[in-house]
This record gives C-alpha cells, structure tokens and sequence, in this order.
C-alpha cells in the first residue's frame, strides 16, 4: 500500500491484520527506526507514504538475496553448526521476516555432505571467543589414535574444509603451529589474555600445499586420469596452483603436495582412471596400498 501510494495507516494495518492498535503503532515504528524505511505521514491524506521511490523492504522481491541466507543456514545445519542457539534464532527471526517465501525455499535447497561432524556449540563458542578476544585456549585433545593430550593454544584460524572444522594455532608443547580437528577437542576453557606477540602463521602454511594437511611443498604430483574420471577432473579445483595438461586419452593434473595421505584417497577414489606418473614416492605408496586392499579381498 506504501508503494501504491495508498497512504495507509494504523487503522490500515488493525483491519487488514486484526491487530491491536498499539501493536500497528509499533510495527509502523519498527519499519521506520529499524527497517530504516523513509516513511513519512501525510496530514491531509491521514496516511503513511514513502519519500522515497525506489525504497524496498529487506528481502522484498530479492530472491536472490533470500537465496543466500536460506543457503547459509543450510550450510550451517550440513557443517555441524546447526545446534547453536544462534543459527535456531536466525532461522526463526528469517522465517518471520520473510515467510512464506523463507519456508518454501527451506523444503526446496538441499546442502549436502558426507562424514559431517557435529560440534559440541559450548566449546565451538569458546573457540570463537578466544579468537575474538585474543586469549589462550586451554583443551584437551583426542588425537586420531586415541591418545588424549592437554594443550594451551594460540588460536589463529577457524577452517572449515569438506564440512569439517579444524582450528590452526600455535600450541605451546609442541612449540609449532598445529592444525586440531575441532570434533576431536573434548574440553575447552579461555584461558589468560596473550600478552606477548602472537606467533603468527604464515599464509603458505594452509595454502602453499594441495589439501587440509598443509605445510611447505614437498614435491609436485602428476596424476594421469582417463575415461569419466578425466571429465570430471578436468572441471574442478584442487588447488589455486593446479596445472592440466591435455593428451590423447584424458588429462594430467600436477599440483603442489606437503603430505601424501589426503592426495592418496583422491587418487584412489578413481580407482583405475587414475595413475600417479610422479613422483615415484607417491606412486609407490599408491601401489603398496592397492596391494593391501587387493588382500583383503583375495579370500
């Protein structure tokens, strides 16, 4: 009605809403102080209009924008966040602010991933508050073979990476800049404000090498891949320093490595349309480990 210049008031919004009066008086407040919508009344007309004409509400024929936060707190609730209390009352404050449009978006986007790890939301908020306020974080960590270990950290980075959350931090018994599975983190306390300078990590320890398992370049890998597997590759990102070099039968994918074990599962996720040409380290621990599998399926 604003945009039609219908010059609408409260009595406008109690008929048309069946609301209380005091209940319009305040809508009308929240859209002008809040909303920051130019409303202004017009005392001959006895109603509200906007002063200016190209003005829209948030969300209001945006559905791109609608869009994005539908996506977001679908992405919130595939990575593990969507327990926080937080991402409940988001969700709640966009369904009232733009229903039903937000509703028929939620049952028509789908985020999906695979081996998602739920986070405790007490400790994932004292992770983020040590970050924010520049203080040491005191855990207790389980490490991948059981082993339970106390550690005090310089937090420096939250990464999210496949839908899986790690932290990178300086930690103080290894003296060393440390990456922690933050699913593998069973206690978490806020400890003393860092003082002294941080011990900042460099950007190439997380983006120098191809994967989660960063660190300086240990070697280039070149990968030959054919048939389904060569479409599929040649159109996606593994890493910002990726080469691929077209040839008869598919492609060969070269990228910088630090550490063999995720670039293992990758190769071995293609099964026989993927073949290490370099280096021979990597190749022969792709072979030994074909070896070991064709054993367990030998009986």
């Amino acid at each position: 009605k604003l945009k039609n210049n219908s010059f609408p008031n409260a009595t406008t919004l109690i008929e048309e809403f069946e609301l209380s009066r005091a209940t319009a008086h305040r809508d009308i407040s929240y859209m002008r102080d809040r909303l920051l919508a130019p409303i202004a009344f017009n005392s001959t007309r006895k109603g509200f209009y906007y002063t200016e004409d190209d003005f829209t509400l948030p969300f209001e024929d945006s559905p791109k924008l609608l869009f994005l936060m539908g996506l977001l707190n679908k992405m919130a609730d595939e990575v593990g966040l969507g327990g926080l209390p937080e991402m409940k009352k988001l969700e709640k404050r966009l369904s009232e602010l733009i229903a039903p449009g937000y509703d028929q978006l939620m049952s028509n986007v789908l985020c999906k991933w695979i081996e998602v790890e739920s986070l405790t939301p007490a400790i994932f908020e004292t992770i983020v508050e040590t970050v924010l306020k520049n203080r040491i974080l005191e855990i207790t960590y389980r490490s991948a073979d059981a082993k339970t270990s106390s550690r005090d950290l310089e937090p420096q980075r939250l990464i999210n990476y496949q839908g899986r959350w790690y932290l990178l931090a300086y930690c103080y018994l290894r003296r060393d800049h440390r990456l922690f599975h933050m699913a593998r983190i069973e206690t978490a306390t806020i400890g003393k404000k860092i003082t002294n300078p941080p011990h900042h990590a460099p950007n190439s320890l997380i983006d120098e090498a191809f994967g989660i398992f960063t660190g300086k370049i240990r070697y280039h890998a070149k990968i030959a891949f054919t048939g389904t597997a060569a479409e599929l590759v040649r159109r996606q990102y593994w890493h910002e320093k990726q080469m691929i070099t077209e040839r008869h039968d598919g492609i060969i994918l070269s990228l910088p490595v630090n550490d063999d074990r995720e670039i293992t599962m990758k190769i071995l996720q293609y099964g026989s349309m993927a073949e290490v040409l370099e280096p021979k380290s990597l190749r022969d621990k792709v072979r030994l480990e074909i070896k070991k599998m064709s054993e367990c399926y030998s009986h």
